[in-house]
């Protein structure tokens, strides 16, 4: 049996696209990263009976994550909320309600925006760490709510919009 040229090279594109692909997933099998993620970092750590090895998660808090975020990262975040809201002062509000000022305001307060009920009924005020446990899964935070964000899953990320949102205080 004879194969042309044409078949050899279609052959070998195949293999090679299956190899990779499988590469790929076994390593991804082997080694699993979530990169950025720095709200929870595992340490591994001996054991004393044996040498049998745990894992052991430590927090990082976002205090401590405020204190060194970027406001100028957190702008580029920020773009991803400026679709909905506004964030200069005296603008008015969209879709969401405008964020110049949020740090420190009462929650639902905006004027001129008609909030849902479920986040009316929270209370309280916007302090940093409360708007990054909001931007981490506003469903979460205040079940009902209207806003239809997802939530941003990295805690750098929330500390870098929160730091940039206190920008106009």
């Amino acid at each position: 049996m004879h194969i042309s040229f044409m078949e050899k090279l279609g052959l070998g594109l195949l293999i090679t696209a299956w190899l990779i692909y499988g590469g790929h997933n076994v390593g991804n099998m082997l080694v699993h990263a979530d990169e950025g993620d720095v709200e929870a970092l595992l340490l591994a750590t001996e054991e004393d009976d044996g040498g049998a090895t745990q894992v052991a998660e430590v927090e990082v808090d976002m205090a401590t994550l405020l204190a060194s975020a970027d406001p100028a990262a957190g702008e580029k975040v920020f773009k991803k909320c400026a679709s909905c809201h506004a964030f200069e002062a005296g603008a008015g509000n969209k879709v969401g309600p405008n964020l110049w000022g949020i740090v420190g305001r009462e929650v639902a307060a905006a004027g001129g925006f008609e909030y849902s009920e479920a986040l009316s009924s929270v209370g309280g005020t916007w302090t940093p760490e409360r708007l990054a446990e909001f931007l981490e899964s506003p469903k979460d935070f205040a079940p009902g709510n209207k806003m239809t964000f997802r939530g941003l899953s990295k805690a750098e990320q929330r500390a870098e919009v929160v730091v940039y949102l206190q920008t106009a205080n």
